[in-house]
């Protein structure tokens, strides 16, 4: 048995390098037959497999039972990246090693050797995401040299549980914390990422890339960052779920930072079960909580009912009237599947919105700082803003640097009125969420994750105001954002939002949401919406 594993990888990792030279040439070579179309490279469908729709369960179901492979399924990522990925520029670059890590894992099922449930399933990382092997550059020419040393900590998990690291994924520069008014889903390495469903729309950041490729079917999941709405925005927009996870459940060891006091990387995918099991993997266990909680994969595999759940619906007129709309069928839908919707409204938002800048301000200097002092390049943030004024290529979509700026005269974290902010931003915020939902006795929090996406506009900046993200996010409580609907050809997401370290609880709830809702659909790539869409 030893000498026939020893003999299959050695052939694997052979053969595997002839064809790892040129992706598109890769991907033709291994899944075209003569007379094929261009349109073949764009299709969704691999050994009658529909990406689109397929889950990891169903995936790995295939790969044990030798129907499916890894190599055949990254490859057919490889091609839709080259085939798809122009109209949207929402991949950075993919790795040179991401078909011998396929050979690999399929290696390891062929020996019944598999490392749980995202062995061989391919994955992006959002660009400010360590990797030793690839640039991390957080959109930024100022860290486009070498790769860092090490890997982020959440990427030997990946790497650990047998995961495809499939490429880097575009991203708002700097995590939208540079300028006063960016632009979404822009950076100055990668360029604009577009909407996949109206391409002069935009995705929302800052994990605007991870969740444009989701929605074009360019990885089976990616992972993102959020500070503030970076992964539920961009999921909701793009019509794909985006988990932010309680603070502290994945390790922000090797990753672009903004505010220790808030930031955490999550996974994102096109449903639950997928997003379920990859933070499983990132989390490094099967429960975020002790005690009797149920797994992840209990919780999430199986939809349960919406019988007897209560649900808090958060409103936000202010996204709109047709998001109104869709938030008042979305609660009858919810209502006749048996759970009980009461509309609320979260206290000290205004409060919140007050402090929670400053605070980033103080924060992002102290962090960033840090973290420079790892890679090469500027080695702190004066560094950096005198870099940005020197390039002209960070000034190509907005020249603006703006909350550099202020952080650079920020007070230090030591300085008590900013301890005083962060108190009080900590304790508002978590008050505002635990008070609501004992008040009603709710399971939830509900709200619109996001409004319908913006026209993306250099010159404009983002027209974003979005409340719904702020107190999961400032308060380091989970919230996931699942399909809710469409406003025209538009996705809106809802936000559901829950206590502190209840991610296995909040993502069972919204397994039973998304298979009520049913409101995912592929993207159609139009180059504008029709005329009367609104922004």
């Amino acid at each position: 048995m030893k000498k026939r594993s020893t003999a299959a990888l050695t052939a694997l990792l052979v053969v595997v390098p002839l064809v790892a030279a040129a992706p598109g040439q890769r991907a033709e070579a291994a899944d075209s037959r003569p007379g094929d179309s261009a349109r073949s490279a764009e299709s969704t469908l691999v050994k009658g497999v529909d990406l689109d729709t397929v889950t990891i369960p169903e995936l790995q179901a295939r790969m044990n039972r030798g129907s499916l492979s890894s190599l055949r399924l990254t490859l057919a990522y490889l091609r839709r990246i080259k085939a798809v990925d122009p109209r949207i520029n929402a991949v950075l670059r993919t790795s040179p090693t991401a078909l011998r890590q396929a050979a690999a894992s399929d290696l390891r099922h062929r020996l019944g050797r598999t490392r749980g449930p995202l062995d061989g399933i391919p994955v992006l990382l959002k660009d400010n995401v360590n990797t030793r092997d690839m640039p991390t550059t957080a959109g930024s020419l100022a860290l486009a040299g070498s790769p860092p040393d090490t890997d982020a900590v959440l990427v030997g998990k990946l790497r650990a549980a047998g995961a495809v690291i499939l490429g880097k994924a575009n991203l708002s520069e700097w995590a939208n914390f540079r300028a006063a008014k960016p632009t979404s889903g822009w950076s100055a390495v990668g360029g604009q990422t577009n909407n996949p469903y109206v391409l002069d729309r935009n995705p929302c950041g800052s994990s605007s890339g991870s969740a444009a490729a989701l929605a074009a079917s360019l990885a089976q999941v990616a992972i993102g960052t959020e500070t503030d709405g970076s992964i539920v925005c961009p999921a909701g927009m793009n019509g794909v779920v985006g988990l932010k996870p309680s603070l502290g459940v994945v390790s922000q060891s090797g990753v672009v930072p903004i505010s220790a006091e808030q930031d955490t990387a999550g996974p994102m995918a096109r449903n639950v079960i997928d997003t379920a099991l990859t933070l499983s993997v990132l989390s490094g266990r099967d429960t975020v909580r002790a005690g009797d909680a149920p797994s992840l994969t209990d919780a999430v595999g199986r939809p349960g009912t919406l019988r007897g759940k209560r649900i808090g619906l958060w409103r936000l007129p202010s996204l709109g009237a047709e998001v109104d709309g869709l938030m008042t069928r979305t609660a009858e839908r919810l209502t006749a599947a048996g759970a009980e919707v009461v509309e609320v409204s979260l206290p000290y938002q205004e409060r919140l919105a007050e402090l929670e800048f400053p605070a980033l301000l103080s924060e992002f200097h102290r962090d960033i700082d840090a973290y420079l002092a790892t890679r090469s390049g500027p080695r702190d943030l004066a560094g950096l803003i005198e870099f940005n004024r020197t390039h002209p290529r960070e000034q190509s979509c907005f020249a603006g640097q703006e909350l550099f700026e202020q952080a650079l005269a920020a007070p230090p974290t030591t300085d008590p009125e900013y301890r005083a902010m962060r108190a009080e931003l900590t304790d508002l915020s978590r008050r505002s969420i635990d008070e609501v939902m004992a008040a009603h006795d709710l399971d939830a929090i509900a709200s619109p994750a996001n409004p319908p996406a913006w026209t993306t506009d250099c010159a404009r900046g983002d027209n974003d105001v979005i409340p719904s993200s702020t107190p999961a996010a400032v308060a380091g409580y989970p919230s996931l954002s699942v399909p809710a609907g469409f406003v025209g050809e538009l996705p809106v997401g809802l936000l559901l939002m829950a206590g502190d370290r209840q991610d296995v609880e909040l993502l069972s709830l919204g397994a039973a949401v998304e298979h009520r809702l049913d409101a995912w659909r592929a993207p159609r790539y139009l180059p504008s919406a029709p005329s009367g869409t609104s922004r």
